[in-house]
């Protein structure tokens, strides 16, 4: 499913346009749809003639005891053969855009879902997860169902009203005139739906997006929650929104819900002027008889239902459109530059040997706020380099930039001489291993997911190297061993997860590598074993390890110190401490108790 990225998610009319534009693909099965429901509109306008002829000859003939039954018999075939061919139609074109409508909700995910890995990262530090969520998969539900219902049911009810129209003025135009009567009335009926309804349900879809970004909040943030006491408060939050979904579905059904019996009650107030009009015409001797009077109700009937149809069709459309808004700003998001044309420079191409060059680097997460305003650094080939500093000084969103995960400023940064800008991304990613504050343990087998994207690796080596990451014996431990299945990664401790993504680096076995803060949430002695792994899978190779404990990085060739974006000092560990400067108040500060 293809969709224009200059296309914006903005304007109901916009959207509903782009939304027809997508069923593009889909017309002959749409068109073949509309031809049923064409055939379905001509057969319920015919009905009502035969359905006349039959009353007539019972009425004409009953006196009489002169009923023709053979007659009869062949008109209620006919109108049981009209009913049937009816039913089939309508049953046809339903199914068909039942069909479309899945078609296309599968093709517009599968677009999101192309798009989700194309998207750079501060959109999601933009926008709530929860949110996000809603947008893949409750209005991605509503556009489909929407479109399902709203497109039949809009075709079905124009065609009927135009064909019910016609019928009546050729069957008695005075009659036709009075039931024109109650046209107004369903239009204001109609008007005030869109006007006081339409709105309320655009709304209710960002109460929706709402309300599950505050549920995902609370379940991912449930042991926070708990160890606050912040329960009544996280749930005094969830409820208020709940509340504001809850009435503002409320109020938008109230008003939809309001449109039927309107309607019902303008139908009886013509069928009751139909049949005094009809009257007085067969009393002034006109050709009116009842068979004409009894499908003119059935007229009326039809009328009536279409013009309380065509607001319902419309209002599913709109919810498509207030759905599809959403959609589409995913959709037509700011995504990463294609980069499928570029070769890469440095893998496959000979060894790699890990000089890293920072050259005058700018940065900010937004363009009124920069927070890196010009770094410069050199790095070795082989170094271990620590960059150390306070919270907010630019640690992570350096290792960010060197991952390429956002795009830096102004300035360069190069591995031996080769700027990363003229690599691909995967290439980038492909050159650095990376061990994360935040670990991440998916669903599936220990040996899945140590070994996550990495082939070729058997399990002789797959156990080396949990030696060498120190998780071994728990892994041995575990039933199955390799083969233990995770489901849900709570039963595992913090410690032993970073263990096995220290693992799950070593089996990608990169040049380079970045530890970001790998030892922060765990105890002392588990940070011994970490560091001992750590120590293993950083040599020979250009390291960057990112650190609050300062114990960890004493014997790194390299310390940045980072404050405000800017290196203030750099050296090993004992020509900062001989310093005496601001690295030195850092570690002092730790181990003022030594």
């Amino acid at each position: 499913m293809n969709m224009h990225p200059s296309m914006s998610g903005k304007g109901g009319k916009g959207n509903l346009k782009k939304l027809l534009k997508a069923l593009k693909p889909y017309s002959p099965l749409i068109c073949l749809a509309f031809l049923f429901t064409s055939v379905s509109v001509v057969i319920s306008t015919l009905a009502p003639q035969w359905l006349s002829r039959l009353t007539d000859e019972i009425t004409e003939n009953a006196a009489i005891q002169a009923i023709d039954l053979k007659k009869i018999l062949n008109l209620g075939i006919a109108l049981i053969a009209f009913y049937t061919s009816n039913a089939f139609c309508y049953f046809a074109s339903n199914f068909i855009m039942a069909t479309v409508s899945q078609k296309y909700s599968r093709g517009i995910r599968s677009a999101i879902s192309k798009k989700i890995n194309r998207v750079p990262l501060k959109y999601f530090d933009l926008h709530q997860l929860g949110d996000t969520m809603s947008i893949i998969t409750n209005d991605v539900d509503t556009i489909g169902q929407s479109m399902d219902q709203g497109l039949a049911m809009f075709f079905y009810s124009a065609t009927a009203l135009v064909a019910v129209l016609i019928a009546m003025f050729v069957t008695c135009w005075q009659m036709a005139l009075t039931v024109l009567i109650i046209l107004p009335m369903m239009l204001l009926m109609a008007m005030l739906l869109f006007k006081f309804a339409m709105p309320q349900f655009k709304r209710n879809q960002q109460y929706l997006g709402d309300l599950n970004g505050c549920a995902e909040e609370n379940y991912t943030g449930q042991t926070v929650i708990q160890a606050f006491n912040a329960g009544e408060k996280m749930t005094a939050d969830f409820e208020t929104k709940n509340r504001r979904m809850r009435w503002g579905v409320f109020r938008g059904q109230t008003i939809a819900g309001f449109m039927q019996p309107a309607m019902t009650f303008i139908a009886y107030f013509a069928y009751a002027a139909v049949c005094v009009v009809g009257g007085l015409l067969m009393n002034d001797g006109n050709k009116i008889t009842f068979g004409t009077i009894t499908a003119f109700l059935v007229y009326v009937n039809i009328f009536q239902n279409t013009m309380s149809q065509l607001p319902q069709a419309i209002n599913n459309l709109q919810l498509a459109s207030a759905a599809s808004a959403r959609v589409y700003d995913f959709v037509e998001s700011e995504e990463l530059s294609d980069e499928s044309g570029k070769e890469y420079k440095l893998l496959g191409k000979g060894e790699i040997k890990g000089d890293v060059e920072f050259k005058n680097v700018r940065f900010g997460y937004s363009p009124e706020k920069t927070i890196i305003p010009d770094f410069s650094a050199k790095v070795k080939a082989g170094m271990k380099v620590a960059i150390v500093g306070p919270t907010g000084a630019g640690k992570t969103t350096l290792v960010n930039l060197l991952m390429r995960f956002y795009e830096i400023d102004g300035g360069d940064i190069t591995i031996d001489g080769v700027s990363i800008k003229d690599m691909p991304r995967e290439e980038v990613h492909d050159i650095f291993g990376m061990v994360l504050q935040d670990t991440w343990m998916f669903e599936g087998t220990i040996r899945e997911n140590i070994l996550f994207s990495k082939d070729g690796v058997s399990d002789e080596q797959l156990e080396g190297i949990l030696k060498e990451a120190g998780v071994a014996h728990y892994v041995n431990t575990l039933p199955g061993g390799l083969d233990y299945y995770i489901e849900n990664e709570s039963g595992i401790s913090g410690g032993q997860k970073q263990l096995m993504t220290i693992a799950r680096a070593m089996a990608e076995n990169s040049p380079l590598l970045i530890l970001d803060e790998a030892t922060s949430n765990v105890d002392t002695r588990t940070e011994e074993i970490i560091q001992t792994a750590m120590d293993k899978l950083t040599e020979g190779r250009t390291s960057f390890v990112i650190a609050h404990r300062l114990s960890t990085i004493k014997n790194a060739d390299l310390i940045l110190v980072m404050r405000d974006g800017n290196i203030v000092e750099q050296g090993n560990h004992d020509e900062l401490i001989a310093q005496n400067g601001f690295y030195a108040n850092l570690y002092n500060s730790q181990f003022v108790n030594e």
